[in-house]
Formats: structure tokens, sequence, C-alpha cells
């Protein structure tokens, strides 16, 4: 029977697909919360009335977003619709690679794990921290040039940490999503300068932000390649535990007429 593909409008509908997971799909419930959810476009397969797979497609990043939750085989149809983006960054299941790579010509694809911190244990550590804001940005903008994806979005609706030398970031901890009407937030954008490391500015950094994060009743999770053990030690030190795996990888969408 031929998947029913359709686009989603409903908040409420939408939150009951990724609410079947919501660890994994953390980043994607963050963007139902108004400022980013008019960024989004959101859309579903189903067959026999039960759906099986929802894409996500953000626009507040640049190259855009595609989050993909579900069955490969509801995934496929998504995956062929003619108003996706030319250059997307694409994150899923381990199980959606082959779907990936028959849509998209993929650039290395990095293997991640999902990390949750369950309040009874977070370990805390203490350090020269901050709390940033906005008059940080520019100094915030020079540390992270060339290191992950931070958009000043992130600053002004999120929470950040630093540790400032010399009037300079050496260091800092951030959000890359709150949502307080679902109750979760997505650390992120750790980094410290490589002048500056080994000084446990890092540690204090994050350890100050999931402080926080959980005054205010939010479930963590955060994001880590499997290959990173220094971060990986990092989040286990602070009581982080390895929840499930994902893909990562910027895709470029292969016209359909050179698909198999």
């Amino acid at each position: 029977m031929t998947a029913e593909v359709r686009e989603l409008h409903d908040k409420g509908e939408i939150y009951a697909f990724l609410a079947q997971d919501r660890c994994y799909a953390a980043y994607a419930i963050g963007d139902l919360e108004p400022g980013l959810f008019e960024l989004c476009t959101w859309h579903v397969s189903a067959q026999d009335g039960r759906k099986t797979a929802l894409t996500l497609r953000f626009r507040g990043l640049s190259p855009p977003a595609l989050f993909a939750m579900g069955s490969s085989e509801g995934l496929a149809p998504l995956l062929r619709e003619e108003s996706l983006p030319e250059r997307v960054y694409l994150t899923g299941q381990p199980g959606h690679l082959p779907l990936f790579q028959e849509a998209f010509s993929l650039g290395p694809v990095g293997d991640m794990l999902r990390m949750v911190l369950e309040p009874g244990d977070f370990r805390p550590h203490d350090g020269p921290v901050i709390k940033l804001s906005r008059r940080h940005l520019p100094s915030l903008q020079r540390l992270y040039r060339g290191e992950g994806v931070f958009a000043p979005y992130q600053l002004d609706l999120g929470v950040y940490y630093g540790v400032e030398v010399e009037s300079e970031l050496g260091s800092a901890a951030g959000t890359h999503l709150i949502s307080p009407t679902y109750q979760i937030a997505a650390v992120g954008n750790i980094f410290t300068h490589p002048s500056h490391q080994g000084k446990g500015y890092a540690t204090a950094c994050a350890s100050a932000l999931v402080e926080e994060l959980l005054s205010r009743s939010l479930e963590i999770v955060l994001n880590v390649a499997r290959s990173n053990e220094v971060a990986l030690g990092l989040y286990k030190g602070l009581g982080f535990r390895e929840y499930c795996p994902f893909i990562e990888a910027l895709g470029v969408r292969k016209h359909r007429e050179t698909l198999p």
C-alpha cells in the first residue's frame, strides 16, 4: 500500500509523534517553541492511518537542518519530496543511512551519541565561571569561530556560561535550545580555546549550565561524537550516560533522474 505523505501544522499532533522518544527527538521538540516553530516545516508518512515516520526541516541554520524519525519504510517517500532543500544537514537514526545515501550525496558521516542526565546523577564541578549575556556575543563568536554550529539566537533564547581570561572568553558552554513548554533542553557548544585547555574550564562551564537547567526542572540531553573520548569523559564525569546512537551528515540532493 502506498504511504500517505502530508505536511503537519498542529503542534499537538507533531508532539504526539515526537513524544514516542523524547530524548532522541529533543531538538525537534525544542523547535515547537514560538520563534522556532515558524522556521520549521514538518512532514509525516502514514500507512492505514498510522504515522510511521516524520521529518523536520529547520530553516534557522545555514545550511538548513533535516531531522528524521521513524521507520525506514515510512521515511523513504519523505526523502523523495521535490520540495527538499538542495543542501541540508541531516540527522537520523543509524538505520536511515541507506536512505540518506540514496537521496543525497553525503559528506563525512558523523557517528554520534545522544547522552542524557538524570538529576540524581549530577556531579557538580566548581570554577571561575560567569553567566553570559548579549554583550558577550562578539567574544563568544570569536571563541567559536570555525568550531561547531552557533547562531546568535541560541544565546538570546538559551543559557550560556563562560570563563574570561584577560577580558576575553577562554571557554564557554551553552544550550542549543531550551523548551519551557515541553521541559527539555539540549546542551552544546562546549569549547575551550586551545591555549586554555587542561585547566578544567569546560567542565566548570558545563557544570554551571547543567545546575541552572536542573533548577528549572528540565530534562537535559547533549550530543557527542562517539570517537571524542575527552568530551565523553567530561560528560560522564558530570553524570551523563549514553542514551542512543545517531548519525549526522551534510547532504546534497541527487536529482530525481539520477536516482536508481
